[in-house]
Order: C-alpha cells, then structure tokens, then sequence
C-alpha cells in the first residue's frame, strides 16, 4: 500500500478518497497474489468467489454491492448508495434491527459497512462454523429489506446528522469544492455523502429510494467474498440455498462520461474558524484498468514526487519548513478519477512559493527520467508493503474486495501487479505531460475569513 493511502485516510478520515496503490515484483510469470481464488456463478448472476486462508476456524465475509455514489445520475437524488449502508442494518420481517444484531452478537461476529464512490461493502469476521447463520441473515436483508416512510425519514435524518459531524472539518468542504468544480457532468462531482442540499431534502424521497434499492441490491450486481476457512464447494451449496431465489434486475441507468476539461480552474473557500490555509489541486486522470499502463504509473508518480522521501516533501516539509505536510495520489476509480494534491500551508505569505514549488517537481520529472534504482527501490518497498498487509482473512479479504469492486473479477489483483512490474520512467514521465497540464488542473484554496 502506498503511503498515503493509509496515512492520507487516517490525517483527512472525512476526505472520500481510496487511495489504494499496491505495485508489485512479478517477474517470472508468478502471481503476486498466490492465494487459490474460487469462483462460482449462481443463475441469477450472483457471483460468489472464496479464497482458502491459513486462519483455522476464522472467516471474512463480504458482501460487495458494485455500488456508490457514481451510480447517482438523477439530479437533486445523491447520497443515496451512502444512505443504504445505513438502512441495511435496521432489520426485516424475519430478523428484527435488534434480532439481526443480538445474532452476530452471540455468534461473536464482528461486523460494519462502508460506501465509497463505486461500491458498498458489508463485512464481518466470525469463526468458520457460523458461516450458514451469517448467510441466512445476510441473504435476508438483501432479499426482504422492508422499511415504510417513517423508518426511513428516520434513517434520512441519522444521515444528515452524520453530515453536520464530519462538516466540522474543512477537509470536507474543500474536497465537494474541488469535485464540484472541476466535474461538470459525472456524478464524481459529488462526495459519497452528498450534495447538503440533497441530504436536507432526502426525507421526501421515500419513492426514489425504492427505485434505488430495487435497481441496484440485485444479484448481479452483488458478489459474495469468503476468506479463511471456508470449503467453496460448500459455501456454493449454501450460497444456493439462501440466495438462489433472489431475482435479477431490470438493469441499470448508463453513467454520464465527463468531457475533457479544457481550461484551468481555481476557487476560493472561506473558513470560520481559525485554520492554516489548505490547498487542494486536482488534475483529470485515467479510469481503472488492468490493461493499460496510465493508472499504474501515475501511482508510482505519486512515491516519486510526493512520498516522503522525495525532494518536493523534503524541501517544503523537513528543509525550510513551509508545510506541516503535502500528499498527492490517484484513487483506484470505475470511471475516469482525478489525481488529488493536498498541503497545509503555515504562512499565508507563502501559499502561493508553495504552489509554485509544486509544479516546479512536476515539471522536473517532465523534463527528466526517473531514476531507475530509485524506481526499482520504490517498487521494491510497496512490494514489501503488500506482501505485509495480506496477514489475516479480514486484510486479504478487504484487497480483493477492493478489486472486485472495480472490474467484478477477483484475478485482476494478478494482472494489475502484472502492469505495475512493467512500468518504466518512460512511462512515468508520459502520464505527467498526458494529465499535469494547466488546462487539466484545478485548484481551491481554504482560508480563515474571520468568521465573517
């Protein structure tokens, strides 16, 4: 994992953004995740997939809804995918909100959920031997979720609540300005959370959450991940007999493509409570792919300009000092993502020597290769850092959910390690001309107003 993936999530938790580089050795034709993938395929499109994990009488299980916030086209209607990580968990006919959670409770499971632009995921961690009880209610909140319009003003109201929270941080108005500016069609204009104004008007939409949830909690659209100590032979038994008559879908809406931006945008963010300025730079990238080799080498731009061992961090964060800290990085994204910049800047004075500073590296791998040993070093420790990070069911199961998420196929994990080994400076210094031009580029700078 790259640094900032981790550390950029655990400074911004309110920024919307999965950075997930995992680069990787693969030379040799061997596969960088070595774990025997399982896949099945039930009639109704529901496929579900097991990985066989040296965790004896432990298991992860996922349920991946490739689902998020990009899948709200309508106008006026985001934040929808967010609210039904909510929703789920207040119960059916057959298993009550308090029977569902006195269940797991008593199974000793530890469970959550979670939303981002692309998918939602519910999980949990219990022994192997629960595995049926854990898909009985599984399968029947996906199946029989029932909720009428008081429950879900309810929940509506819990989300809005969630929002005034995390709003208390500026990080989460500066990352809605800067997607709301610099995208004008696809729905990554808006953060997984919302538009405020369509969360304060979410309570009268009682019908469109219907739509929802009958267009996209189907089968098809699903995929079952079991890690750990699971047999597939059985998991595809039970997966039959709890899921089999779940009905496919009517299809869903097609996602509106952004057009190329042509001209450079920037916009300023009023603050009122006493902070550093921060400021957000956003360039247009490459949607995901485990093909073609843009997305991979802008990951590996990212260790080269704005990791901690490179000049940019050392010359503005350890040397003179202007920063208290800059990262930057693509997240992992369906359709085409933005390359994010962050920096909190401690004078003023010096926002805009900061700035400059920042092209100024661009510039430099624009006009020289990278250094192959230092490349090589830098694949060699995110080699490291993926191998580390596969140590129990719940993080394998959690990386391959990530790239299920993205292509619905488990064994793109291989081929996009597969890219990453093949990635030269050449590459490398292509993606910074192709995507880090003024044309491309957005910019939003936060600032203390003074209350005013």
């Amino acid at each position: 994992m790259n640094f900032s993936k981790s550390s950029l999530l655990s400074l911004f938790a309110l920024i919307p953004l999965l950075f997930t580089f995992f680069p990787a050795d693969t030379k040799g034709g061997e596969k960088i995740f070595q774990y025997p993938i399982n896949v099945g395929v039930l009639k109704n499109g529901l496929k579900v997939v097991s990985v066989e994990f040296d965790s004896p009488g432990l298991i992860a299980f996922y349920t991946i809804v490739r689902t998020g916030s990009r899948n709200e086209i309508e106008p006026g209607k985001s934040g929808f995918a967010h609210f039904f990580e909510h929703m789920m968990f207040r119960g059916t006919e057959k298993y009550s909100s308090t029977g569902y959670n006195d269940i797991l409770k008593g199974l000793g499971a530890d469970h959550n959920a979670f939303t981002n632009d692309d998918i939602t995921a519910y999980h949990s961690l219990s022994s192997s031997d629960a595995l049926e009880a854990i898909m009985d209610i599984e399968s029947d909140r996906f199946l029989n979720l029932k909720y009428d319009e008081e429950d879900f003003k309810k929940e509506a109201g819990a989300v809005l609540g969630e929002y005034r929270k995390s709003i208390t941080s500026p990080f989460l108005p500066l990352i809605e300005k800067l997607r709301d500016t610099a995208y004008q069609t696809h729905t990554y204009k808006h953060t997984t959370i919302g538009f405020l104004k369509d969360i304060e008007d979410m309570p009268n939409q009682y019908e469109h959450s219907l739509y929802f949830f009958d267009t996209y909690y189907r089968p098809e659209n699903c995929v079952i991940l079991v890690v750990g100590d699971v047999n597939h032979e059985s998991l595809m038994a039970l997966a039959e007999k709890y899921y089999g008559n779940w009905e496919s879908g009517p299809g869903q809406p097609e996602i509106p493509q952004e057009a190329p931006q042509t001209e450079e945008k920037r916009e300023k963010l009023g603050w009122d409570n006493p902070t550093l300025p921060i400021m957000a730079i956003g360039y247009h990238g490459p949607a995901f792919s485990d093909r073609e080799i843009d997305m991979p080498a802008l990951d590996l731009l990212s260790q080269v300009v704005f990791s901690r061992s490179s000049p940019l961090y050392r010359k503005l964060v350890i040397d003179e000092q202007l920063v208290d800290f800059i990262q930057g990085g693509a997240g992992d994204k369906r359709d085409a993502t933005m390359f994010m910049i962050f920096t909190r800047v401690k004078e003023t004075a010096n926002v805009e020597m900061v700035e400059q500073e920042i092209y100024k590296a661009l510039e430099d791998v624009k006009n020289v290769l990278v250094d192959e040993e230092r490349l090589a070093s830098i694949k060699s420790h995110m080699k490291y850092q993926f191998a580390m990070g596969l140590n129990s069911p719940k993080s394998v199961a959690g990386t391959l959910a990530h790239y299920i998420g993205l292509t619905g196929d488990p064994e793109t994990v291989n081929r996009v390690y597969e890219l990453y080994d093949r990635v030269t400076a050449e590459d490398i210094q292509m993606v910074t001309k192709k995507y880090f031009t003024n044309e491309n580029k957005t910019v939003v700078n936060l600032s203390y107003d003074g209350g005013e």
